[in-house]
């Protein structure tokens, strides 16, 4: 079965399917602390320091964080499409970083030397990946001893209350992400491959009051994209039904973590 961790050029040959999907958690989540600004502070940079984001995408993060991260970033931004490349880089270029640059690039095969890097940021993409563990292995052949490695993912209750309604394409009542590449898999392999890691998972909840991005969301990406006129009709009426369910607001559950490893010295 499709979903949105297949067809990656189809995905993101730009961001505008990936907006329908992050519109729900701009518009509707509710947190102490965004989940940009809480990742940000969690990294633990150093001025100057060479960072390599992985899977940059549209460069939201670096966008949302630039001026609460130390001064002088040497920020290289790379993903397996080049125009979310060209993206990335052109919104970055107008922020405080020291300096930036960006490259197409596969994350299981990075062009670069070992150990040229301070950190690797992978926020949400490993799951895309088939060979996850080949991803971690390169990133950490790029870091510098003693250099981290932040990786993002989701866990498997995540969003559980909208996803159970896409079983109207076929697909699994639970987050696709979460089944390719969970917080399970991301302890396993980051300890597997550094010795260590530390999770924090990100307090924060949707308040879902408009059922169109709901609906926008979930047929961002297969099988939902592909639904014929039936299956989309049948799909609205039971966003319609949820909603009226739960008094016109849909609650919905969060379960998005931060992993941190550090290479050995």
């Amino acid at each position: 079965m499709s979903s949105i961790t297949a067809d990656n050029a189809g995905q993101y040959g730009d961001s505008r399917k990936l907006a329908a999907r992050a519109r729900l958690h701009s518009q509707y989540t509710i947190a102490e602390t965004a989940w940009f600004p809480w990742v940000a502070a969690r990294l633990s940079l150093k001025p100057g320091a060479r960072v390599l984001d992985v899977g940059c995408g549209p460069a939201w993060f670096w966008a949302a964080t630039a001026g609460l991260l130390p001064e002088n970033l040497d920020l290289t931004l790379a993903d397996l499409s080049q125009g979310m490349v060209d993206e990335a880089v052109a919104r970055c270029n107008a922020l405080p970083f020291g300096s930036v640059r960006g490259c197409q690039a596969d994350a299981a095969a990075l062009p670069f030397e070992d150990g040229v890097f301070d950190a690797v940021v992978a926020m949400h993409m490993l799951y895309h990946l088939p060979n996850p563990a080949a991803g971690i292995a390169d990133m950490s052949r790029v870091l510098k001893p003693g250099g981290l490695l932040a990786v993002t993912t989701n866990g498997a209750g995540n969003m559980r209350e909208i996803y159970e309604l896409t079983t109207i394409f076929g697909s699994a009542p639970s987050d696709p992400a979460a089944e390719a590449f969970g917080y399970d898999a991301a302890e396993r392999l980051m300890r597997s491959q550094f010795g260590n890691v530390s999770m924090s998972q990100h307090p924060a909840s949707l308040r879902i009051t408009e059922p169109e991005d709901v609906f926008l969301a979930l047929t961002s990406y297969p099988p939902g994209d592909g639904a014929g006129e039936l299956q989309l009709t049948r799909f609205r009426q039971a966003i319609a039904d949820a909603f009226r369910q739960c008094n016109g607001v849909l609650e919905v559950r969060k379960e998005t973590a931060l992993f941190l490893s550090r290479k050995t010295a």
